[in-house]
């Protein structure tokens, strides 16, 4: 008992440290800024072009649909990885990073064989990652169900990650956790400190827009976070219908996340985690993104 009144404490003045950096009592990270300084970069989800392409001929399109990266999938043949990341460099559209995920063999599972697997995933995508010449890789750090409690979770999610920092170090290759939906992480303030307990710079957040709408304001989440984020998901959703949308058609205040964006200097890649389709439809979602970043 005494112990998680200890957290509860540490958690309190954490939250209040946290509050006064992030400007959350009414001073923002910087002032807002006339002109818009940081230089945003349109990527979109490999498994979302068409899939009766060639590479080569996926990576064009891409590129033509005016994208300027991909993000992938780890490759346990390191030479085909090397070989794809070439391919994509060469049209103009590098693979900046790849999405691991771990709900197969989550870092909160009690069962010893699940981390072990869960490990030698993450060090097969880290590895793929620079073959491929990402630099991150997107982790789903955790999952909270009827037989993992939340602070179990906490725990040993953190202690199974810390094991990978020194091979993500060695590669260069930053681990991104990732907010979803899997009743972990569900604040940013939680998040901002889950990531700075790490005290690593190949630990950092990797934020998704549309997964907090049902929940919070993706503006907050932006502003809260800060320098912690580098990696975006761009999604859209719709709270009345319970649906997700297309991007600009749902709930998010995009010209507040693209202030938001701005004010804490974000300059990496933005990518679209949407459904597939052809020429037309890429296109237009890539002008969607640029209304988004003109806003």
């Amino acid at each position: 008992m005494k112990d998680s009144i200890i957290e509860r404490r540490n958690f309190l003045k954490y939250a209040a440290t946290a509050t006064v950096a992030t400007g959350l009592l009414g001073q923002p990270i910087t002032t807002q800024a006339s002109n818009k300084n940081t230089k945003l970069h349109k990527a979109l989800q490999f498994g979302m072009l068409p899939k009766n392409l060639s590479d080569a001929d996926k990576f064009k399109l891409a590129k033509e649909c005016g994208f300027d990266g991909i993000e992938g999938s780890p490759m346990e043949d390191l030479d085909a990885a090397r070989k794809l990341g070439r391919l994509a460099r060469e049209a103009g559209v590098p693979i900046h990073s790849i999405v691991y995920g771990g709900w197969g063999a989550p870092f909160s599972d009690p069962d010893p064989k699940v981390i072990e697997k869960g490990l030698a995933g993450m060090e097969t995508a880290l590895r793929s990652a620079k073959a491929l010449g990402a630099d991150t890789v997107l982790l789903v750090p955790a999952i909270v169900n009827e037989n993992v409690g939340y602070g179990d979770a906490y725990k040993r999610s953190q202690e199974h990650i810390r094991k990978l920092l020194p091979l993500a170090e060695k590669l260069d290759i930053i681990i991104a956790v990732e907010n979803v939906w899997n009743k972990f992480l569900l604040s940013p303030l939680e998040f901002a400190r889950y990531v700075d307990e790490f005290d690593s710079p190949w630990l950092k957040a990797y934020f998704d827009i549309g997964n907090v709408i049902l929940f919070g304001y993706s503006q907050d989440w932006i502003r809260t976070l800060g320098k912690r984020i580098v990696k975006i998901h761009l999604k859209d959703f719709k709270r009345k219908g319970y649906q997700w949308t297309n991007l600009l058609d749902g709930d998010v205040n995009w010209k507040q996340v693209r202030l938001a964006l701005e004010e804490i200097g974000y300059d990496d890649f933005m990518t679209t985690e949407l459904s597939g389709g052809d020429k037309a439809y890429l296109a237009d979602l890539s002008k969607r993104i640029d209304r988004i970043i003109a806003m």
